[in-house]
């Protein structure tokens, strides 16, 4: 991985974008593809579109969601707290007693989001799962005008954002839901460039997959692919209390996630695994057998119908403030996804 792919990677996981408010983010990847993508096109749900020899009749998209889980301010009471709705889907546990921070409009105001002390909690509220609508955030207001002056109603909210590495390969920062996909889809097109392409090669940064998929519905509508491949992250079992029964055997570490099952193109998915297999890169299997709630889902069912993939990075700790990866993994899926395109002729037919 270059020293600017990497800097590239720690700066979109630094910039918040919650699900509908992704235009800080886009703003950094308009800037870093246009070093390399032939045309950049914004659409008006906020897609960022990047597209390498765009003439070529077989047209393939790569999805990355640039969107990540956040909160929405909903109300502020008489003494200056904040109360939220979810942006995508929350464990409640997994924000108490975390560090926020709330986008307004003048710039980060900084919080902290807290219920009753432990030592104050009745014997039944202890048996309780908190609720969304019980926590608040403290930006240290004492009253409501204070708080007001700083923030207004529909202001988003995301954890503290930091990249921190673990290892000399495992990182953790929230949103790697999915901005290690955006940053593969982006990095495949910069690598694909070095190459010679026959196809047209659209990587997208998609908005909107934590709510309801809906930035790869509207962009494949409009770029019309042959092929699509979604990229994004999977939950990695080798971690306690993760039964790999039910969840398959993925670990951090072990390479791309290929997925196998109905929503996937069985010829696509073949061919992926030729170009692991002629690059010698280390891959994983997945089975799903149902549509998976990621933009492969939109892709597929796109117009008359996309031949579709999922590529997948492992993750540990899904949609908490610390979700964990391999750099190695997302180094060699992109890898993966650059060779993929190469290795097309122009003239293949994923029908099956």
């Amino acid at each position: 991985m270059i020293d600017k792919a990497l800097e590239f990677f720690k700066n979109i996981l630094e910039t918040p974008s919650p699900s509908g408010y992704e235009q800080p983010v886009q703003n950094i990847v308009r800037a870093y593809v246009s070093e390399f993508a032939d045309t950049i096109e914004n659409d008006s749900h906020g897609n960022v579109i990047a597209c390498n020899n765009s003439q070529a009749p077989l047209r393939v998209m790569y999805a990355g969601h640039c969107d990540q889980i956040g909160l929405i301010v909903q109300y502020i009471d008489e003494s200056g707290y904040i109360y939220v709705q979810p942006i995508g889907g929350w464990d409640p546990q997994q924000l108490i007693g975390q560090r926020l921070t709330v986008w307004s409009a003048s710039g980060p105001v900084r919080g902290v989001i807290a219920r009753k002390p432990i030592h104050l909690l009745t014997d039944e509220e202890r048996k309780q799962v908190p609720k969304i609508k019980d926590l608040w955030i403290d930006i240290g207001a004492t009253c409501k005008d204070q708080a007001a002056e700083k923030i207004r109603v529909g202001d988003p909210v995301t954890f503290s954002l930091s990249l921190e590495m673990l290892s000399d390969d495992f990182a953790n920062s929230p949103g790697m839901d999915d901005k290690t996909g955006l940053w593969v889809v982006i990095e495949a097109l910069r690598r694909a460039a070095e190459g010679q392409l026959a196809c047209a090669l659209y990587s997208v940064s998609t908005v909107q997959e934590e709510i309801g998929l809906r930035g790869a519905r509207t962009s494949a509508y409009g770029i019309d692919p042959q092929v699509g491949i979604a990229v994004d992250v999977t939950h990695a079992t080798d971690c306690p209390t993760v039964d790999k029964k039910t969840e398959g055997d993925i670990k951090l570490g072990g390479g791309p996630v290929i997925t196998r099952g109905p929503n996937c193109n069985p010829r696509v998915v073949e061919r992926l695994i030729e170009v692991a297999k002629d690059k010698g890169i280390e891959y994983q299997l997945a089975a799903i057998g149902r549509a998976t709630p990621t933009d492969a889902n939109s892709l597929q069912v796109t117009r008359s119908g996309v031949a579709t993939a999922l590529v997948s990075i492992p993750n540990r700790y899904m949609h908490s403030a610390v979700e964990t990866i391999s750099l190695s993994d997302i180094d060699q899926t992109a890898e993966l996804l650059a060779g993929f395109a190469l290795s097309l002729s122009g003239d293949e037919n994923f029908n099956p």
